[in-house]
């Protein structure tokens, strides 16, 4: 039976694992909202007035980690906003079980920090299903990176300085969290160095089996 909580489903991986053009296609085909902690920080970040803005902009600069309460607060804004839309008909109709949303959070939680702000935050208002692990080698992941910022991806963080910042990061304080989720056989795994279409033939497996 629901809990009429929100199904929440984790995304994490390196910088250039693929996870947003696989978080696109999944909302396409399973009726997911993609809330990616990296954008609404940078839309909060170039908001006019935003007294968040200047501390954002030296975190993703310098490839280190937005103090999570902001992160929670937008995330939670976020799902309010669509859940609202859904249940005023904007997006969609309400689940007939009474749930208010299916969100994949893209790029969180990137490190202890973050995990002990959502569990304190958040953990009892949603209901996690998994962690999906996005598994990239590191130079494939600053090579699709670099490729991406020189196709003008606007992004202030795709160059290798920055990259290397941001990858080192993710190794050092976003693995242990994916260790963690492990121990309660909660990550589910996928070879990200493959074409798109077939990592999401994989993807699509894990999200069949969803119930």
């Amino acid at each position: 039976m629901s809990s009429g909580k929100p199904w929440v489903v984790f995304v994490l991986g390196g910088p250039g694992a693929g996870k947003g053009t696989q978080c696109h296609l999944i909302c396409k085909e399973f009726g997911f909202t993609h809330l990616s902690a990296g954008d609404l920080l940078r839309a909060e970040r170039n908001t006019e007035g935003s007294q968040f803005g200047e501390l954002i902009e030296t975190h993703i600069r310098n490839g280190t980690i937005v103090p999570v309460e902001i992160t929670c607060k937008l995330l939670e804004s976020a799902m309010q906003k669509s859940s609202s839309a859904q249940h005023n008909g904007g997006a969609g109709d309400e689940p007939s079980d009474g749930r208010v949303g299916k969100f994949l959070i893209d790029g969180f939680p990137r490190n202890q920090n973050n995990l002990d702000g959502w569990q304190t935050e958040m953990t009892h208002k949603v209901d996690l299903k998994f962690v999906l692990f996005f598994d990239c080698p590191r130079d494939v992941c600053v090579q699709r990176c670099l490729k991406r910022g020189e196709a003008g991806s606007g992004r202030s963080d795709d160059n290798a300085e920055s990259l290397n910042k941001r990858i080192n990061t993710y190794l050092t304080d976003t693995l242990p969290i994916i260790e963690y989720y492990g121990h309660s056989s909660l990550v589910r795994k996928v070879n990200a160095n493959l074409p798109p279409d077939q990592v999401f033939e994989n993807v699509r497996q894990i999200f069949d089996a969803l119930k």
